[in-house]
């Protein structure tokens, strides 16, 4: 087989990537839409599977659209800035289907309620690398490789963080930054005028003092400071250490290591489907971190336990919690590790994890609790389609060492476009209790 490919792509699937076959070959191409013809390079091969470098459109789809960031497919932030919005959109709809009923056997044949905003400027958090090897610059990694990529804009940043950002790559280019930096984590507070920053650092080559001044002087907005000497495993915090985000009348205080959702534009929507509307005697809210969800919950249920692991966004919950003078039971455990031992039946479940989902196991034991509803918001569909798979079956179907004494039905799926130009899907799913 050539090292260059002729190919008509079917579908796209997770991940970003065309589907193709050529010659009984499996074959996956970036940047593409289905029904397109395109070339493609060899990039590996690996048995029946072969992953491609994009060479040309040879017959575009209609929805492909000229990309506005000139980095495009060059960094590896985005992968359908070639595709216009509303097909985005419904090109996830059609995985998400997919996959759920691939991975899970969940065939959702009703209508998946769509959540959107501005298709830009979006992001209030972003990490950039450092590369001091000449020319100096700040940048994102290449797809799939250590190579740092330099950029001059990122148009899904929210105004405020992009300003930041201009602002540390001129110092990059000037030499102006810290010696021995090695990436800086940034986010903006629900204002869009306040910044922090996370910057680690192979070693401090100054005193702390010396390095809060040089980016105190650049950034004026700058709220918030935490360095890290990696050789010393060592903080040091300038300022409060957390930035406050408005939503749903609430304030959360978020510190620098603590989870809060980076899409500025949909965070009221987000809320407002999660737990709007919903009261009751006993809620349970799993992966708490920083009582997004937890709060809103304490105004309307009578008791509610908050679980997470992470003990700095812990303690941003019990903060948030005292400032909206509800009470709450928080748990710094892992929800795998608290559903070993908890058994209580709560009235609701909310439950949104990280991208590796629950597990079979602690699905199981999830389900034993008996709750008649449980929401899941779900940040990968591969491993929700999973945890799906063992919430609707029965034991016969599913082989868990935890045999589920409850069985729930998918009453509702939504979709959040979150993360507008990237692969990611971020879905809210209903369940009820049915046996």
């Amino acid at each position: 087989m050539a090292d260059e490919l002729l190919l008509s792509i079917e579908k796209l699937i997770y991940g970003g990537e065309g589907l193709a076959h050529a010659d009984g070959n499996t074959v996956f191409v970036p940047y593409v839409l289905p029904g397109e013809q395109v070339r493609a390079g060899v990039r590996t091969r690996k048995k029946k599977l072969i992953h491609t470098s994009l060479v040309k459109v040879e017959q575009a789809a209609a929805a492909r659209v000229a990309a506005p960031c000139p980095h495009f497919q060059v960094c590896g932030g985005c992968d359908y800035q070639h595709i216009e919005i509303s097909e985005q959109v419904r090109l996830k709809k059609e995985i998400l289907k997919e996959t759920l009923s691939r991975l899970g056997g969940i065939s959702w044949d009703g209508a998946i309620a769509e959540h959107t905003a501005q298709a830009y400027g979006y992001r209030n958090r972003a990490q950039w690398a450092y590369r001091e090897a000449l020319p100096r610059a700040l940048g994102y990694f290449q797809t799939e490789s250590a190579h740092i990529v330099p950029i001059d804009q990122c148009p899904v940043l929210s105004p405020g963080l992009h300003a930041a950002f201009q602002i540390l790559q001129e110092m990059a280019r000037a030499n102006t930054l810290p010696t021995g930096l090695l990436e800086i984590e940034a986010f903006a507070d629900s204002t869009d005028t306040r910044i922090a920053l996370n910057a680690a650092f192979e070693r401090f080559v100054k005193p702390a003092k010396g390095l809060i001044a040089d980016f105190r002087a650049a950034l004026p907005n700058l709220e918030s400071l935490l360095l890290l000497d990696q050789s010393k495993n060592r903080f040091e915090l300038f300022g409060p250490g957390y930035l406050e985000q408005q939503a749903g009348g609430f304030t959360f205080r978020v510190n620098h290591l603590s989870f809060f959702q980076v899409n500025r534009f949909l965070i009221e929507e987000l809320l407002q489907a999660v737990v709007g509307g919903k009261k009751g005697g006993f809620a349970l809210d799993l992966y708490a971190g920083v009582g997004f969800f937890t709060i809103p919950l304490a105004k309307a249920f009578s008791r509610v336990v908050s679980v997470d692991a992470n003990l700095a966004a812990t303690q941003d919950l019990r903060e948030n919690v005292k400032a909206a003078g509800v009470e709450v039971v928080s748990e710094n455990e892992h929800a795998e590790e608290f559903l070993k031992k908890f058994t209580e039946q709560p009235d609701l479940v909310v439950l949104d994890p990280p991208r590796a989902g629950l597990g079979a196991e602690t699905a199981a034991r999830l389900a034993n609790l008996g709750a008649p509803e449980i929401v899941y918001l779900s940040c990968d569909p591969s491993t929700l389609a999973r945890d799906l798979g063992v919430l609707t079956s029965s034991e016969r179907k599913q082989k868990t060492e935890v045999a589920p004494e409850h069985r729930y039905e998918v009453s509702e799926v939504q979709l959040f476009d979150l993360f507008p130009q990237t692969y990611h899907i971020e879905t809210l799913v209903r369940l009820q209790r049915v046996t």
